[in-house]
Formats: structure tokens, sequence, C-alpha cells
């Protein structure tokens, strides 16, 4: 697959549709945020028509240091990571390489006869988990920040969130512990895009890592996006504040100068806002950006549809009028939700705040990167009301 170094075209705001005053104003509340004290700093991004409108930063990169946020900076994505997980499973079934409706333990035995977590003890599953249930988080998976069942517990207890296992051994350790819900009866996020992570090298036959960077970053362009920050590059690592400004306890962020051995799937990744906005041009094109091809314009349909059906969620993080697809949240109602968005908008974020969205229907998408990990949950409705508020 050739690779691709083309850089992106660029408008003026008035070009693709948007008020140059309102554009403006978005980046003047997010100054008032840095001026405050509560947001370190950012690099906000707004592409409508192919062209990229806004892209600019503010405030620091590492408050500790008071470095300048440059648009270059490198991010802890994380759970950005999982869209780019579930275009690279795509693309092993595009290749015929794996079917969604096969089981998980068909490539990975360990997840074969598992059992769920109940009020009465364990119980068999009724239908094994398929590669589908895995994309859309349906697996009977959980997180174990989410809250304190059972079942979340003992994902603490076998310290799940290590990145010093493999990817296999962490699947090993994963497929060992009880689910908490039968396989395709409720959406719920989940350790299931790390899970895909290890399947991904099982169906490739390569490292996670390395078949990412054969198959999406080398032929997208995206350079400085990986598992890991190299030495010449940790004078670019956006940094979160020491203390909560907000004075909660600080969440612990990961290191991003550390090679871990774990590459997982759910949310390793460390990138910047071009390599970022890379890949969404892509999607937004549906599976194409400057001649390279990933996947066919009707799997990006596919992954951007809702595959729930109205099956229940479990937890608060999938917003009223949405459902969800195959690696993204996907809006099914215009109204409903307290964020403005059409219908067919996807998008996902990160817990350190990082967040996109794409909205075909207005051929527009973007990107918040910032590093205000209890912040996130004011951020990201902020700035999509700033940028729906900038279109004419």
């Amino acid at each position: 697959m050739t690779t691709n170094h083309t850089p992106l075209a660029h408008a003026l705001p008035a070009e693709v549709g948007l008020c140059p005053d309102r554009t403006q104003r978005l980046m003047d509340v997010l100054r008032r945020e840095v001026d405050s004290g509560r947001l370190p700093g950012a690099v906000a991004m707004i592409a409508r028509r192919g062209q990229i409108a806004l892209f600019e930063a503010v405030g620091q990169q590492d408050p500790a240091k008071g470095t300048p946020m440059q648009t270059d900076s490198i991010f802890r994505i994380y759970s950005m990571t999982k869209p780019v997980v579930s275009v690279a499973v795509m693309m092993l079934v595009e290749r015929g390489q794996l079917l969604l409706s096969e089981p998980v333990s068909r490539w990975l035995p360990e997840y074969a006869k598992q059992q769920v977590a109940t009020a009465n003890g364990l119980e068999p599953v009724k239908q094994e988990a398929t590669v589908q249930d895995l994309l859309r988080h349906t697996a009977g998976l959980t997180y174990e920040f989410l809250g304190t069942s059972p079942v979340q517990q003992q994902y603490g207890q076998a310290k799940i969130a290590s990145r010093e296992r493999t990817n296999a051994e962490f699947s090993q350790t994963l497929a060992a512990l009880p689910l908490q819900f039968q396989p395709g009866s409720v959406w719920a996020y989940s350790r299931a895009t790390d899970v895909l992570g290890r399947l991904v090298e099982v169906v490739s036959g390569q490292g996670l890592g390395a078949f990412l960077q054969a198959e999406i970053f080398g032929p997208l362009g995206m350079v400085d996006t990986g598992f890991a920050v190299p030495p010449e590059q940790h004078h670019c690592i956006a940094e979160p504040f020491a203390h909560d400004p907000d004075g909660g306890v600080p969440m612990k962020v990961l290191e991003p100068r550390d090679v871990p051995a774990m590459e997982g799937g759910g949310g390793g990744l460390m990138s910047t806002a071009m390599d970022y906005t890379r890949f969404l041009q892509c999607l937004r094109n549906r599976g194409e950006l400057n001649g390279v091809r990933l996947l066919g314009p009707h799997t990006v349909d596919y992954m951007t549809a809702d595959h729930l059906g109205g099956m229940p969620a479990d937890g608060t993080l999938l917003p009223p009028g949405h459902g969800f697809g195959l690696g993204f949240a996907v809006r099914t109602q215009l109204g409903v939700s307290p964020v403005p968005g059409s219908v067919g908008l996807y998008y996902w974020g990160g817990i350190a705040g990082t967040t996109f969205f794409v909205d075909p229907a207005l051929d527009m998408y973007a990107m918040l990167m910032i590093q205000a990990p209890n912040q996130r949950d004011y951020y990201r409705p902020l700035f999509r009301d700033l940028v729906y508020a900038a279109l004419v």
C-alpha cells in the first residue's frame, strides 16, 4: 500500500459555510477557559467540505514547564484508539479473513464456554459473543472503572488495566473472568476493543502496532501516532495539570515515554491533532484519503449505522437519541440529546478529554484535543455547541 503525505487542504471559515466571527468566538472561549486556570491548553480543529477551516493551539502543552501548546503536540487519545482498531478489524473483514458473525472463540479459543455472573451465581452464556458484539460493545464485558459490581471488582483485582502484559496475556486473563451480561443483550462500554486488538494479531499474524503502522498510519501519513512516543519527540507531549483545578482527585494518566508490553486496542495510542484529522478525513471520504483506500465506502456507511436497534444500554455513557455502530456512537434522532448534531453523526472521545465527531449530513468533522481528564464532560458539549453555533 502506498504512503500518503499529501497535506490536507485549508480554507477560510467563510469559504466553507462557517461564520468567521463565531469561529473566532470558539477560540476566544477556549482562551477564557485557559485564562481561568481550568484548562491547561487545547488544539481545536474544524473541517468542512474536505477543507480545514480552523486549526489552532491555545494555552500550554506542559503547565509545569510553561511550554506553549503547539498544533503538533502529542496527546494520549485513549478511547479514540477504538475507531482506529475497529477500522483495522473491518479491513480484515473486507479481505475475507474474518466474518462479523463468527464467535470470538473461533479465533481466541480462551473465550469458549464463558460464564455470566448473576445474582444466583455463574450461568453459561446463552449465545457466544461474536466479532460484531466486540465491535458494538455487546459482548457482555465491562470496564473496571465504571462501577463496583462483583465482575468489575474482579477486573480490578486481576489488574486488567496493566500495560505490562502482552495482548495475548491480557486476552487470556480477561477470558478467565466472568461476563457481566449475556452477550447480545445489552450495550455496555467495555474492554471489548482491547480484545479486538488481540484478534487483529491472531488473524493478521502481526503485532497490533505493526499492523496499524503498515496498514493505517503509514498509508494515511499519520507520522506521529503510536503506542509510545519516541525519545526525539518527548518534547511534544501534552500534559495535564498536576493538581485537578476543580479540587478532585487527579486521574493517573498513561506514561507515553514507556514502551508498553500491551498495545491496547481500546485506549493505548498517542497521536496529534493533524494525524487524527487525516484519519477523520479518510472516514469522511468513506474510506479513502488522497488516493489511498483503507475501506470500501459501503463498509464505512455500515460501521457508522446504528447496530443496537433499541437494545438497552448499561450506564449513562450513551446519550439519549444515540445508538452505537462498529466503533462509534451514532446519532439516531435530531433532538433528545443535550448537544446539537445531525441524524447520522458519529463520534467518540478519550478519557483524558480528547473528542471528535463527524457529521456527514453537513459534510463536517471537528476535534478537540485536551488533557483534562476530570473536566472532559464539560468541555465536550461546550466544544460541540460552539462548533454548531459557527455554522451559517
